[in-house]
């Protein structure tokens, strides 16, 4: 592996693999949606906001994470490709530089135009994705504080987005912003799962690892049923994004009676996860357009 030459094909190809493409539009959407819904106007800080999301934030996001469970995940077999990149060691620095680099002058634009309530919720965001993985903080290895932090991840795009719109707060937002929260954390609860092994072995904390396999598949589920059962206080059409946490659920029940010695087994529900999400999007986004066509 460190005997092929570092070539500028090879380094792209990393950063590309080690960004997680197939993750970037959970992100992007987030962010996108919540701007447009404000404004109902495409412009310059949605577009350069999305690009944000979409591309940079996620290299950083997992880059960081890539660099800095190195060691970890080289005794984990399911990492390579989609489940997350085993880095060359020289390509450790490269990385960090490039994902602050290609973060910088979009990071300079949207504060430019933002606002200093913008600027906070921006900060914060990317406090929580550089110091999930890097250290001194490394919230990954604090049990529970690991799938809050991951969820935030997700759905702070959407707060900046709302926020940088100007949006008004009322406890409806308030609510959706809750489930969307709720399902955050069920999705990396359950996704901790299938590394009980490997993380263990390499000393690894997780809220997999302190609770265990068969208790944290079901953390996920009362997260996924509390996400679902919070969209009903919604107005309408919101209720029915309840009906989204279905699939998660099913996806997930295979796996309530999973041990520790057998965690590795869940990955099969997590690669089914991997393509819910882009089925959540599509009901998601219906429900979207429903909603942006009763309000116009």
């Amino acid at each position: 592996m460190t005997g092929t030459a570092l070539t500028a094909a090879r380094v792209t190809r990393d950063l590309f693999v080690s960004s997680r493409p197939v993750s970037w539009i959970n992100t992007a959407y987030p962010f996108a949606v919540a701007y447009l819904l404000v404004t109902r106007d495409v412009d310059l800080i949605l577009v350069v906001g999305a690009l944000f999301f979409l591309i940079p934030y996620n290299l950083a996001m997992y880059g960081i994470n890539d660099v800095f469970d190195y060691e970890s995940d080289l005794r984990n077999p399911r990492k390579g490709g989609a489940h997350g990149a085993i880095l060359d060691r020289r390509m450790h620095r490269v990385t960090l530089w490039a994902a602050g680099l290609s973060c910088a002058p979009f990071v300079v634009f949207l504060v430019a135009v933002g606002s200093p309530l913008s600027w906070a919720v921006l900060a914060a965001s990317l406090f929580f994705v550089v110091f999930y993985s890097a250290p001194p903080l490394r919230l990954k290895e604090r049990p529970f504080a690991d799938s809050v932090t991951s969820s935030i991840h997700f759905f702070s795009p959407a707060v900046y987005g709302l926020v940088l719109a100007g949006a008004t707060w009322t406890w409806q937002l308030v609510v959706i912003m809750v489930a969307f929260a709720l399902w955050g954390i069920a999705s990396h609860a359950f996704g901790a799962v299938q590394d009980v092994v490997a993380d263990r072995e390499a000393g690894i904390a997780s809220i997999a690892t302190a609770r265990g396999a068969r208790w944290t598949v079901w953390f996920a589920l009362v997260c996924y049923a509390a996400a679902g059962v919070t969209m009903l206080a919604t107005s309408w059409p919101g209720p029915l994004a309840a009906a989204v946490a279905l699939p998660y659920l099913l996806a997930v029940w295979p796996y309530r009676a999973i041990t520790d010695d057998t965690a590795h087994l869940a990955t099969r529900g997590w690669q089914r996860f991997l393509w819910l999400n882009q089925l959540a999007g599509f009901l998601v986004t219906m429900l979207v357009i429903w909603y942006a066509l009763l309000t116009a």
